[in-house]
């Protein structure tokens, strides 16, 4: 694919100082960018190194835009790695786009399928499922009974999404992702752990993207819900009944237990945890291998196990490092305590006056 500067410059909303014709074949990085191809900075430093590059046009911000004179055609954008992402996608490939049924596909025959839709080899999708136009269902996955898949949902191989599961508009679930298995409930008594059924079921809203190696529990009652245009890294699991706001950032990792709600915005990094029935309030940041063991108001930045204000926990790893010296202080303090009242009381003086 190739496209003019020009078409560009208008799905990101930038202007140009340099060949508005100029034709792009495609992305990279400053370091590794070819010729022909667009890339960004972000920073002086590397604007020096795009400068170096094989790159036909660099996006740059309007901040440095306005102290710089360039060789290369500019693209002056408010945010250039927002605008860098956008631009990609224009190159991205249409992956697993067939238009087919592949013939080794297992569906029943009362599934519905929509436009344009594209099914891999070896797929399963059980009775009363419902797929909708432009959905890409890659190689090995299998779909349970009465699952819906919105409209350009993107499924790689080898995912599961069990019965009773509705999949918004837009979604994309990467490799090895299981969606709907049962939650971790059980009740124990002196003969053993009786199994609680986990009878409800997963909801992922619109422009959710879900990580390899992902798991989501059905609810035990009621639905798990995954709020729209939430991101999901890989290796994340969300147990029965949670509630993830909407455009939320759960980075690699992160545990958060059976029936926690977690607000609007929420980022919550790498192995990183939340106790369960607990509520985080929306534009709450929770800092990495954190771990919260009460409600979080909204607008907080919480770190540390149990996880705390940022600031508070701050100062106390800062008191915590100077524990040793502050023991052999202690020491030294005692020492001479002692050797002061042995010396009081040689001078038959009263050591408790």
């Amino acid at each position: 694919m190739v496209l003019q500067l020009k078409e560009l410059a208008q799905l990101v909303d930038g202007q140009i100082i340099g060949d508005a014709d100029l034709e792009i074949s495609g992305v990279g990085g400053v370091s590794d960018v070819q010729d022909g191809e667009i890339t960004f900075a972000q920073s002086d430093d590397y604007l020096a190194k795009a400068e170096a590059s094989l790159a036909e046009t660099v996006i740059v911000s309007k901040d440095i835009s306005e102290d710089i004179e360039s060789k290369k055609t500019l693209l002056i954008v408010d945010n250039p790695r927002l605008a860098f992402a956008k631009i990609a996608q224009e190159f991205a490939p249409q992956l697993y786009e067939t238009n087919e049924v592949h013939p080794t596909a297992v569906i029943a025959d009362d599934v519905q399928l929509g436009e344009r839709v594209s099914i891999g080899p070896n797929v399963t999708i059980g009775s009363g499922s419902q797929i909708a136009d432009d959905v890409r269902i890659a190689a090995g996955v299998y779909i349970g009974e009465e699952v819906v898949l919105g409209a350009e949902t993107l499924i790689h191989p080898n995912v599961v999404i069990n019965y009773d599961t509705t999949i918004g508009n837009n979604v994309i679930i990467q490799a090895g992702a299981i969606l709907g298995s049962d939650g971790y409930g059980f009740e124990s008594d002196a003969t053993g752990h009786c199994k609680i059924p986990q009878l409800g079921n997963v909801i992922i809203e619109d422009e959710v993207e879900i990580g390899a190696n992902v798991t989501i529990d059905r609810g035990a009652t009621g639905a798990t819900i995954v709020g729209k245009g939430t991101k999901i890294d890989n290796l994340v699991h969300i147990a029965h009944n949670v509630r993830v706001g909407e455009n939320c950032l759960l980075i690699a990792q992160v545990g958060i237990a059976g029936s926690a709600k977690i607000g609007d915005w929420v980022r919550l990094a790498g192995q990183s945890g939340v106790v369960g029935h607990l509520e985080v309030g929306k534009n709450t940041t929770l800092a990495a291998n954190s771990i919260i063991t009460n409600d979080v108001p909204p607008n907080s930045f919480y770190s540390g196990y149990p996880a705390r204000e940022h600031k508070s926990e701050m100062r106390i790893k800062a008191a915590r490092r100077k524990l040793p010296d502050m023991v052999k202080e202690l020491r030294s303090l005692r020492k001479e305590v002692k050797e002061l009242k042995a010396q009081l009381r040689e001078e038959g003086i009263d050591e408790d006056r």
